[in-house]
Formats: C-alpha cells, sequence, structure tokens
C-alpha cells in the first residue's frame, strides 16, 4: 500500500488516482497518522441491492405482538423496542 501525506496527496492527487485505478490502495497521513485511504470503486452493479430478497426476508419474519397503547417512551422502558 503507498502512504502519502495530505500535503503529498493535495499536490499529486491525479498521480495517486491513477496508482487506485491500477489496484492499488493509498494510505493519507497527516502528521505520519492514517487519516484516511483511497481505494478504487466497486463495480456497482455487482453491490447492488436486491429489494426482492429483502421483502422475501421480511415476509418470513414472526410478527411481534402489538404493544398498542404504549408510547415509545413506554416500550423502550419496559425494554420492548
Amino acid at each position: 500500500m503507498k502512504t502519502a501525506s495530505v500535503a503529498e496527496a493535495k499536490a499529486h492527487l491525479s498521480a495517486l488516482l491513477g496508482n487506485v485505478e491500477s489496484g492499488e490502495d493509498v494510505l493519507i497521513t497527516r502528521r505520519g497518522k492514517p487519516v484516511g485511504r483511497l481505494i478504487a470503486v466497486r463495480d456497482e452493479s455487482l453491490s447492488r441491492f436486491d429489494m426482492t430478497a429483502l421483502r422475501d426476508f421480511v415476509a418470513a419474519q414472526p410478527l411481534a405482538p402489538m404493544n398498542k397503547g404504549l408510547t415509545v417512551a413506554e416500550m423502550r422502558e419496559q425494554d420492548i423496542l
């Protein structure tokens, strides 16, 4: 992993992004301590969330008994919520 100070990152951002595009992570430091990291963006088509799977998961969950008449604060006090 390549390391660059904040000043170096500001001065050479294009070059650092070239490193990231070629698969290398870049650690950004301030006064020698890590403060951030540049990493390549993954293919968004692979990270798309499957809403159908979420709906199926939610539908399969058992229903909790409704606590009608209780406020949110009361449910929190009773450790229901």
